[in-house]
């Protein structure tokens, strides 16, 4: 699940992504809330209009926003007010650190590889990368599925040529940290980082200001 503000755009609402959008999208509106579902009747997000009625809007930053456990429970509380039955919640994190177990060239490229990343969990995912820089055995940050760049991209599984693309291995360019290199490449972090566990943008940027992390 992604929450997400933006002040200008859409004053007083905030966005929740469940899922990736499939065919045309239907629309149910109840009091403040829009419920969004694809054609094949999943819940792939809700609008809530008039938020600052149900949590504190104004202390909330444009862009992505991690929601307390009170604010959840004042969401839910507003859904089944007016007749939605969903509850909403936060699943496990989808940008996180990874592991590349392995790499190959790309059947239909010159400069892409098929990885093999674990992802933490006993979880592997197949990723498509392009980066100059990737080598087997590296500590990566991952974007998975359900991701919300900081550019505003959000991260669903695709194909790239023809292969299965099931997130994205980030630089620190993508990652939106205020030191990141300007060369291309993707961001390697120590091997000391546990797969799986969340990725810090604080810790990684020190890093790179340090000079203890680079391409």
């Amino acid at each position: 699940m992604i929450t997400s503000i933006n002040k200008r755009s859409y004053p007083n609402t905030l966005i929740v992504i469940l899922g990736q959008d499939k065919g045309k999208s239907e629309y149910e509106e109840k009091g403040d809330i829009t419920r969004i579902t694809d054609e094949e009747g999943n819940v792939t997000g809700y609008n809530f209009f008039n938020v600052d009625q149900v949590i504190d809007y104004d202390k909330l930053a444009d862009g992505q926003v991690k929601l307390t456990n009170d604010d959840l429970a004042a969401l839910n509380k507003k859904l089944a007010e007016v007749g939605f039955n969903d509850q909403l919640a936060y699943g496990k994190p989808t940008l996180v650190y990874g592991y590349v177990k392995s790499y190959e060239k790309h059947p239909d490229s010159d400069h892409l590889h098929v990885t093999t990343v674990e992802v933490g969990h006993g979880e592997e995912q197949q990723i498509v990368c392009g980066a100059p820089n990737i080598a087997q055995g590296q500590k990566v940050v991952v974007a998975l599925p359900g991701t919300l760049m900081p550019n505003g991209q959000m991260i669903w599984p695709g194909q790239l040529r023809h292969v299965d693309s099931y997130g994205m291995i980030c630089s620190a360019r993508e990652l939106g940290l205020p030191h990141a290199p300007q060369k291309r490449g993707i961001l390697v972090v120590p091997d000391n980082f546990a797969v799986g566990d969340a990725f810090d943008p604080e810790k990684c940027d020190e890093l790179l200001a340090s000079g203890q992390i680079k391409l």
